[in-house]
């Protein structure tokens, strides 16, 4: 018998049994996150556990049919705004099928290198928070402390702090600023001495690992029939990265680990995000190390600017939106795209009809198809674990809801 029927037949056996109550938390966004669970407790031993998610459902893919499909890039930042340029680099490879155009190989490059740069600053905004649920306010301070220094670095390489609009059909917006790649071997330098701090601080503190250790734990044979994606995925021991299962950028290029833990646990939830951030400072270093000379747009649209735009694009190292994207038209078909963010794998799907604006666009999140591990994980125990697993999955709602 599987988790969930478990739950379902303890729940019909005891309906009506005025043990168990209901104990609404949320949707405030202290603690929850703009949702609400609805908790059913006997005592403090959580019986069930309900999502109740759509609390900042915004219709974006309503929204993105309703706009030239280069629009749609821009809007869908604002899904996870935290990890913007993983969460659209799917969407752009998606348009550059339906196009017939590929990156050229700087361009790639340069789209690695903000990918993981993203993906340490997620990693780093999980951590905060779920440092801060276990009311371990130092952690949640470092974290989002030692965050600041990967913004920074996303913003001179983007020209925005959080929202970059940076990879688009075709290419990138800007080359890489001079002395950039000495400012990020500094980053990567000053993470690397972080992380120690980290692990004494917080992963080997006693407290800490009582809250951890055991405690929502996913087996292997769950995960995958559950369709869990990213960390939580690898830290119950499947190696599935689709950084890896997907060619884009420039990952077949560069080596790099997929670290997976056979735990299952909140703590190696943990544990494998740490991981994880030690392998984009791998990767940081050995991009900055491959980078190819080159333009950083397809060659393909370059011509087909005016000779002055064209030059100047050629001059500076930046491609503005130009004329040319306000009326592309998307060639009639479909095309399907995948990436690998900081909570997991991204699935889109475009249809186009031969408009400029796409005929059905579909997004699947990786906090969407987490979501289900509030009800299979919770079960069981003790009301205090309900913020140690919560902050353990790393659960963004503004990215399930869409």
């Amino acid at each position: 018998m599987s988790t969930s029927d478990v739950i379902r037949s303890r729940l019909l056996a005891r309906e009506g049994d005025e043990s168990i109550y209901e104990l609404f938390v949320g949707p405030q966004h202290p603690s929850s996150g703009h949702m609400r669970f609805i908790v059913r407790l006997e005592g403090d031993i959580i019986v069930s556990v309900d999502p109740d998610i759509g609390y900042v459902h915004r219709t974006m893919e309503k929204l993105a049919e309703g706009r030239e499909a280069i629009k749609a890039i821009p809007l869908l930042e604002r899904m996870t705004i935290i990890d913007s340029h993983n969460v659209t680099i799917a969407l752009v490879r998606a348009m550059e099928k339906l196009l017939d155009v590929e990156p050229p190989p700087r361009a790639r490059y340069l789209r690695t290198l903000l990918s993981e740069i993203n993906r340490i600053a997620s990693h780093l905004y999980g951590i905060g928070i779920a440092g801060i649920m276990l009311n371990h306010s130092t952690m949640f301070m470092w974290a989002f402390g030692d965050r600041e220094v990967w913004l920074q670095l996303a913003e001179e390489l983007t020209g925005a702090r959080l929202t970059h609009t940076y990879s688009i059909p075709g290419g990138v917006r800007r080359d890489l600023p001079q002395g950039f790649a000495e400012k990020a071997e500094k980053a990567v330098r000053y993470m690397t001495r972080r992380l120690e701090n980290y692990a004494k601080i917080f992963l080997e503190n006693p407290q800490v690992e009582a809250r951890y250790r055991g405690v929502g734990v996913l087996k292997k044979s769950e995960a995958s029939r559950l369709g869990i994606v990213g960390p939580n995925l690898r830290a119950s021991g499947v190696r599935y990265d689709a950084r890896l299962a997907e060619d884009y950028a420039a990952y077949s290029e560069v080596e790099f680990e997929v670290p997976t833990l056979e735990e299952g646990d909140a703590y190696a939830r943990m544990r494998l995000r740490v991981e994880e951030i030690k392998q984009s400072m791998s990767i940081i270093l050995q991009v900055l190390k491959k980078m190819p000379q080159g333009p950083i747009f397809a060659e393909k649209y370059l011509r087909l600017l005016p000779p002055k735009l064209r030059e100047q694009v050629m001059s500076t190292g930046r491609v503005k939106f130009p004329a040319l994207f306000a009326t592309m038209k998307l060639p009639p078909g479909e095309a399907v795209a995948r990436a690998e963010m900081g909570h997991g794998e991204i699935f889109y799907h475009i249809i186009s009809d031969g408009s400029s604006k796409p005929y059905r666009l579909r997004v699947v999140t990786p906090s969407f198809r987490n979501v289900i591990l509030f009800r299979y994980l919770m079960p069981g125990h003790r009301f205090m674990d309900f913020p140690a697993i919560y902050g353990s999955l790393d659960y963004f709602p503004p990215e399930a809801d869409r």
